[in-house]
């Protein structure tokens, strides 16, 4: 016969202020099945996992149910503390009674009678649970980092560093992200190039980093410790085996373009490296702007290539590579601050977006550092500041903080009042958010060492006048209007994902929220997995960052790839869906909807038994069923109510233990 613990759980007041624990407690010794119940403050502590233990002894237990919070805070916890007393895992069963009933009810008396049917529900489950046995995968000993930003080259660093190899694939010609466009940093206002650039030729000369810069994943297949990725090396028309890096190409090259390095603010060849300092520092050709490409004239940079390293015939590549483990750091895009027709971009063009301003400040910029406006190049006066253009603001942008946009205002603030000794920086702003280390004082130091004058209120519109650009707006401490005629706008506009990272998510399979930024797994407990075994989070992609944040996320990303990787093989989550292949009538419905590619359809050939469907006895034939890829499966479920014939159950939460907590209830 079974006996089932039920163990309560305080946790603290969260649940004990309004769910009567001991009275659960009592009430579980009545349900069928149990041999033992109680309760304790901390049940995840190191005193109530010995509890656990010690019942499980004494009680002969073989089920065991916590009442405490969600499994996916502590899950993992009590499924060790169960087999650390000789028991299998998964014969454990959680009954939620903090997320999904004393964090959402008032009424103690109400709360108790739901927590009371939740655990009565858990023990009905638990007798109907399984003893499950993890399998075991081999691990392929090489990464994957995708996107060559400062997250995605402190992960491949910290990566090789141990000893793996490194594949860092970056979509540009060059490695460096955006981070490559800053001048400086805040709130130390050290050079961004000075950081930045020992980290990209640390990552070039690294023994165990492969760069494959100017190309993009196409598709990943496969499972945690066995992805097969397929890469797309997009045609670049130069040969960088052969290619010596002179230059001349680029100098003698007829074709111009607008840079997008530069913010389209100064014009680029058609053959091009992105920036002095690219890495690789070998050019692409652009199609799209080359004469030959558009005209079938000209291939003046193959006639002078010395080293014969320009092939127009160059065509796009796929290569297939296996890989132990993912980091993905694809970054963030900026917000189309368009939208905002109001303040005039596009139309007046001394309203600029922070990055502009970055290049025009930056001693390799389009002006060599010098602060002059784009309309006619003299240098402005008074320059506004516009603060969360696109952030907080569900109507038009986004509803988050995009957490870096107080704090680079301030430092661009801080550079006008610096290179333009006679000039005014004024700031609009809803609130002054300053989270990291030494931000406030940073910010604190721009008002008062620099003079930079904050005025909180929305700008309203911005017009011309006089030919001036005035900016209207209200300060809503005084409660007054304002007028302030300005000879440059900056607009601190919103970090938002990727515009294709909702496609790339689903290519690679993992999750995005409402913004399409990557979702992580846990935000407390797992913030830099996902949940895709294998496939990590590192940087801006998850949300918005500034670097501090990107590059420690990257270690914490390349901290769990490590440890992946020292694993000759792993083993692999039972809870996955399983084929009874007698029900299954091979419709393949459950193939698009699985979120984690993890099922396909194979033939089957058996010998049938003889009926008037199939024929005479003996006779072999051939049918499709699904099969289910058990690395691959993430045990969502999804499949199983998609299968029509109910082939498909999750082993863990079959239709009889669900069906068993139903009837309970």
């Amino acid at each position: 016969m079974k006996k089932v613990g039920v163990f309560v759980c305080h946790c603290g007041t969260n649940i004990a202020q309004t769910v009567n624990c001991e009275q659960l407690a009592e009430a579980a010794k009545t349900l069928p099945g149990v041999a033992y119940s109680t309760e304790y403050k901390y049940m995840c502590s190191d005193p109530g996992q010995t509890m656990i233990k010690k019942a499980i002894e004494e009680h002969n237990l073989d089920r065991v149910v916590v009442a405490a919070c969600s499994p996916r805070m502590h899950e993992a916890t009590f499924r060790k503390c169960v087999n650390g007393a000789g028991l299998n895992p998964y014969l454990l069963e959680i009954a939620n009674i903090r997320e999904q009933c004393s964090w959402v009810h008032s009424d103690k008396t109400k709360a108790t009678a739901k927590a009371e049917d939740l655990i009565r529900m858990a023990v009905a489950k638990a007798l109907k649970n399984e003893k499950l046995t993890p399998s075991v995968i081999p691990i392929h000993k090489r990464a994957l980092v995708i996107g060559g930003g400062i997250a995605g080259i402190q992960a491949a660093l910290d990566i090789a560093d141990t000893g793996y190899q490194v594949d860092l694939v970056e979509r540009e010609p060059s490695i460096g992200g955006k981070m490559a466009q800053i001048d400086k940093t805040f709130p130390t206002m050290d050079c961004s190039a000075c950081i930045l650039t020992p980290k990209m030729v640390d990552a070039a000369q690294h023994p165990n980093i492969t760069i494959i810069a100017y190309s993009e994943v196409e598709k990943v297949e496969g499972y945690v410790g066995n992805f097969d990725v397929t890469i797309r090396r997009k045609a670049t028309c130069v040969d960088p085996v052969k290619c010596t890096g002179c230059g001349l190409c680029s100098q003698k090259c007829p074709s111009k373009t607008d840079s997008e390095f530069e913010c389209n603010m100064s014009q680029r060849p058609a053959i091009y490296s992105p920036f002095p300092q690219a890495i690789p520092n070998k050019p692409v050709i652009d199609q799209e702007a080359c004469r030959y490409f558009k005209t079938g004239k000209c291939k003046i940079c193959q006639k002078i290539c010395a080293s014969d390293a320009v092939n127009f015939e160059d065509q796009d590549e796929l290569v297939t590579i296996r890989y132990g483990a993912i980091v993905v750091a694809t970054g963030y895009s900026l917000y189309d601050y368009n939208q905002y027709g109001e303040y005039g971009y596009g139309q007046y063009p001394d309203v600029i977006s922070g990055l502009d301003f970055e290049r025009l400040v930056n001693a390799s910029g389009p002006t060599m550092g010098k602060i002059k406006r784009p309309s006619d190049g003299q240098e402005p006066k008074t320059v506004v500041f516009i603060k969360c253009v696109g952030s907080r603001d569900a109507n038009r942008g986004h509803d988050y903080c995009s957490r870096a946009c107080c704090m680079y205002t301030a430092k661009h603030a801080t550079m006008v009042r610096d290179k333009i000794k006679d000039s005014q920086a004024v700031v609009f702003y809803m609130d002054i958010r300053t989270p990291g280390k030494n931000y406030e004082e940073f910010y604190l130091r721009a008002v008062e060492e620099y003079g930079v004058t904050y005025v909180r209120g929305r700008v309203s519109r911005i017009y011309m006048e006089s030919g001036n650009l005035i900016v209207q707006g209200e300060d809503t401490i005084l409660g007054t209007q304002i007028l302030v005629v300005a000879d440059m706008v900056v607009l601190a506009t919103a970090m938002e994902a990727q515009p294709d990272a909702a496609e790339f998510a689903r290519k690679i399979g993992i999750t995005f929220d409402q913004n399409n930024f990557f979702n992580e797994a846990h935000p407390k407990l797992r913030p830099v997995e996902t949940f895709s075994a294998g496939i990590y989070l590192a940087g801006a992609c998850q949300g918005p960052k500034d670097i501090p944040d990107s590059v420690a996320q990257a270690g914490a990303a390349a901290a769990k790839v490590v440890a992946l990787l020292s694993k000759d093989e792993m083993a692999t989550e039972p809870i996955v869906a399983e084929v009874n292949t007698n029900h299954c009538s091979g419709c393949g419905f459950c193939v698009p909807v699985c979120p984690y590619k993890a099922i396909s359809l194979k033939t089957l050939t058996e010998r049938v038994h003889g009926s008037v469907a199939w024929g005479p006895a003996g006779k072999e034939i051939t049918r499709q069923v699904a099969e289910v890829n058990k690395g691959l499966c993430q045990g969502c479920g999804a499949c199983t109510v998609n299968c029509r014939s109910g082939a498909l159950d999750l082993l863990g939460f079959t239709n009889e233990q669900i069906l068993a907590e139903v009837d309970s209830l």
